[in-house]
């Protein structure tokens, strides 16, 4: 990396933590714990600066690691997570892990969710029903392998997934992503938390993974809240700071709902 990179990135930590530490939460807040529910071809690490972030600001932040092999052993990990909560708890997912948090979200301590260009699906509706209607674009696209997971193609997969990246850190993104099972995306979902809980959306207006429609859909129909920022499906890792505030905002807003 060069030195001028190191300074600025530097600079830019050293601005952010300042800002942070002067935006401490009440001590008398109610929700005071944040579950971060990471996407498809990814891992928890790319959460690092929300949750840097959110722990400046004095919250109790949970990463969940998905296993990506089965609906049910992904919603099962965010449930141990939530269980290992001691009080209200804002619920936060991006991509696929929208799913977990609309089933898993109906827990009592759960008191809203947070969608980050996420997927939301309806009780008794799969994931790929969501897309019905709906063109991905062309960049997005999936590989399957012989044992039935998938992964995000080489050599499109920045222009698909990580846009706004450096070609560095989309190179690590890719070459560390985690395939899913593919046949989790045909299986209904239980419950829909989105219906009793309050929602916020956090959508990427150059997402690449999914029609831009659809975001702007999906949230309407689970009556979200919207923040629309200028980023790339990979907003979970480049936009750390408005996916921060909005979570902010939603454990503020739940304060009444909590107590």
């Amino acid at each position: 990396m060069k030195t001028s990179t190191i300074i600025a990135a530097t600079a830019a930590i050293g601005i952010s933590a300042a800002a942070n530490a002067a935006d401490k939460i009440p001590a008398d807040q109610a929700v005071k714990n944040v579950v971060l529910v990471h996407g498809a071809f990814a891992d928890g690490s790319g959460w690092r600066g929300v949750y840097d972030n959110l722990i400046q600001r004095g919250y109790k932040v949970t990463i969940v690691q998905n296993p990506l092999t089965s609906l049910a052993d992904d919603i099962a990990a965010t449930k141990r997570a939530i269980d290992r909560q001691d009080g209200p708890t804002i619920l936060v997912g991006h991509s696929w892990g929208g799913v977990m948090i609309t089933e898993a979200g109906i827990d009592p301590k759960v008191t809203g969710l947070v969608y980050v260009s996420a997927l939301s699906p309806d009780a008794g509706e799969t994931t790929a029903q969501q897309y019905e209607g709906y063109t991905t674009p062309p960049e997005f696209v999936i590989e399957p392998t012989a044992d039935g997971f998938g992964i995000l193609k080489p050599g499109t997969f920045k222009a698909g997934f990580a846009a706004d990246t450096t070609d560095e850190d989309a190179a690590f993104l890719e070459n560390s992503q985690v395939p899913i099972n593919l046949s989790s995306f045909g299986i209904k979902i239980k419950n829909a938390a989105w219906h009793t809980k309050p929602s916020w959306a956090v959508i990427a207006r150059q997402d690449k993974a999914f029609d831009q429609k659809m975001l702007q859909d999906m949230a309407k129909r689970i009556g979200a809240k919207v923040t629309e920022v200028d980023a790339s499906h990979a907003l979970f890792v480049t936009q750390p700071d408005v996916i921060a505030d909005v979570i902010d905002e939603a454990a503020k807003a739940t304060k009444q709902v909590a107590q």
